[in-house]
């Protein structure tokens, strides 16, 4: 099956750093992402049902990027990544997801993730 990339776009009242602090710090990442985080320099341990999913942190820009790799990914070339902005007209905090997924699940990846970030957004409280 065809691997697609595709990005989704979702607005935060919360400024770009606490954005940026639920993406990558353990406490901030278990109250929307997963039950249990263990990270170890770069390499982070996301745990769901005692099922671990390793990934690597490859790039990190405080505030304005977060990129990881998964451990198990198919292809090298695929990575999960976090682009963190703020809009100049209204002030809000763009953050645009881009994953990758099987061609005939993309929507129901896409699906996952505004589960995913709405629970951020109500943990956040923006």
């Amino acid at each position: 099956m065809e691997r697609v990339k595709f990005t989704a776009e979702f607005i935060f009242r919360a400024s770009p750093a606490i954005v940026y602090q639920f993406l990558t710090d353990p406490a901030c990442i278990t109250r929307w992402f997963c039950e249990e985080v263990d990270v170890v320099d770069q390499t982070y341990t996301f745990i769901w049902n005692d099922s671990a999913e390793i990934a690597e942190l490859i790039e990190d820009k405080e505030g304005d990027l977060v990129r990881f790799v998964w451990e198990d990914a198919e292809d090298e070339d695929e990575y999960l990544e976090f682009d963190i902005s703020k809009s100049p007209v209204t002030g809000e905090t763009i953050v645009y997801v881009t994953d990758f997924a099987d061609h005939d699940e993309v929507d129901d990846q896409r699906s996952l993730w505004e589960t995913q970030l709405a629970r951020m957004k109500a943990e956040m409280g923006g």
